[in-house]
């Protein structure tokens, strides 16, 4: 069965051999439409897409669809995520066709952090699938007009569907295979953790080319700037797959304190730019939590003004 394209900016820069620009919008903890509509109104037009959070971290937050719709309304395209932490397969299949019927153009599909990180330690997980059962799920919705229980959809939804890929997952032998097995289920694009080591990043994607995963699937690096050395020690030492490399560490410990921030900024500049020349990446995914209003400065530093 066909299914109708939902459209979109960032389909239409990947698939036209584009650098795309993705950014990250965390909803508010409280029922205000505000923070989500200036956050759009600084990434408007500078950028792809915008991720919208669904309770990141398991801390309680406005939903992941509603801030969807507000980000549309201020004129962004969003990019829905959807964990697995908090719904059975009914509810994330029911939250996916909503998504479809309300225009949304993109979901990025994944399971999610515990609930025992958040804000409600206590709260039963749920965990009925997983992201790549959920990539499955939502590429059998779209392409095949069908739900899990075989119950037809017509029409069907139209999302682009992407999913997120840790480039340095333990053990390094592994290499792409992650990716390998999330592009089999049905991943389009994909997300990474943050890369601060280019030289290791572009070593996966050398294998990510040698499987041909970079044909089937767009790679988006994760990128974002350390602000302050309490951040550098919290992403070094409490973020899986986070590599920061002994050079980053020093060059941000060596200034005074007072301009850590700029150096990070332009250090995240500098790695935007040098990841446009490792093959096979199609775009960065700016991950700055409040620091949105600062992600059009960093990406005319990093010679991305409007977002190409």
């Amino acid at each position: 069965m066909a299914y109708a394209s939902a459209g979109g900016r960032l389909r239409d820069r990947l698939s036209g051999g584009g650098f795309a620009v993705t950014a990250e919008l965390g909803p508010p903890r409280a029922a205000d439409p505000g923070p989500i509509r200036r956050a759009a109104a600084a990434l408007r037009g500078r950028v792809d897409a915008v991720n919208i959070t669904d309770n990141q971290n398991a801390h309680v937050r406005v939903s992941a669809l509603a801030g969807a719709v507000l980000a549309m309304e201020a004129g962004v395209e969003p990019v829905l995520q959807v964990t697995c932490r908090d719904r059975n397969r009914i509810a994330l299949q029911s939250d996916l066709l909503g998504a479809g019927a309300l225009g949304v153009p993109n979901v990025l599909l994944m399971t999610g952090d515990h609930p025992r990180y958040g804000d409600h330690a206590d709260a039963a997980p749920v965990f009925d699938l997983d992201g790549t059962g959920l990539l499955g799920a939502a590429r059998a919705m779209r392409d095949e007009g069908r739900l899990l229980s075989g119950r037809p959809l017509d029409p069907p939804p139209g999302w682009l569907v992407g999913a997120v890929v840790d480039p340095f997952t333990p053990p390094a032998e592994m290499g792409a295979a992650p990716l390998a097995k999330k592009v089999a289920a049905g991943a389009e694009f994909v997300q990474t953790q943050y890369v601060f080591d280019v030289a290791a990043f572009a070593r996966w994607m050398r294998d990510v080319r040698d499987r041909g995963l970079d044909e089937r699937c767009h790679v988006l690096a994760g990128v974002g700037p350390i602000r302050s050395l309490r951040a550098l020690e919290y992403l070094s030492a409490n973020v899986p797959g986070v590599r920061v490399p002994e050079e980053v560490t020093r060059r941000l410990r060596g200034v005074p304190g007072d301009r850590v921030e700029e150096e990070g900024v332009a250090l995240c500049a500098e790695t935007i730019a040098a990841l446009r020349e490792v093959p096979g990446v199609r775009g960065v995914h700016v991950m700055a939590p409040g620091f949105t209003h600062a992600v059009p400065e960093l990406l005319d530093r990093a010679g991305l003004p409007g977002g190409e």
